[in-house]
C-alpha cells in the first residue's frame, strides 16, 4: 500500500514540475540525486585514489605483471625440471590476482568494451607469457 502511494506522489511532483523525460513503465526508483552522485563520485575518487598507493613501496621487479613473468620465464628457460616441479601454472593466477585486481578497479565493463579489456597491459603480459610458453613447449 505504501509503494503505490509514494509511486502517485511522485508522478504528481513529476507532473507539476514539468518534467517530460519520464517514460511511463520505467523505474524513478534508481534516480539518484545530485548529492547522491557526487557522493559516489568522491567515494570512487577516494577509493582510486588509494588503490594508486597500494603498491607504491614495492620494488618495480615485483609490482610489473610483465618483469614478474619474465623472471617465471627466464627460471623456465634456466631449470625446467624444478620450474615444472613447482607447479608454477597453478601459482600464477594466484600470485598475479591482486596486481589485476587493483588495475582493474576503474574499469567498468558497462562504459568500456571488451577489446579495451584485450588491450590493457597486463592483459598483453600474459598473452605473451602463455605464447612464449607454448612456443618453448613445441
Amino acid at each position: 500500500e505504501f509503494i503505490p502511494k509514494y509511486r502517485t506522489c511522485r508522478r504528481q511532483a513529476r507532473e507539476q514540475s514539468g518534467e517530460a523525460d519520464h517514460h511511463e513503465g520505467m523505474s524513478s526508483d534508481d534516480e539518484l540525486t545530485p548529492t547522491e552522485v557526487g557522493e559516489f563520485q568522491k567515494s570512487k575518487d577516494n577509493v582510486l585514489e588509494d588503490s594508486r598507493k597500494v603498491f607504491e613501496d614495492v620494488h618495480a621487479d615485483f609490482c610489473d605483471i610483465r618483469k614478474i613473468l619474465l623472471k617465471f620465464q627466464e627460471w623456465k628457460e634456466k631449470f625446467p625440471d624444478s620450474y615444472c616441479d613447482a607447479y608454477i601454472s597453478f601459482c600464477l593466477p594466484k600470485l598475479l590476482n591482486p596486481l589485476i585486481r587493483v588495475q582493474l578497479i576503474s574499469w567498468n565493463p558497462l562504459e568500456q568494451s571488451l577489446t579495451e579489456l584485450e588491450e590493457m597491459p597486463w592483459f598483453r603480459a600474459i598473452e605473451e607469457f602463455c605464447d612464449a610458453e607454448n612456443i618453448s613447449e613445441s
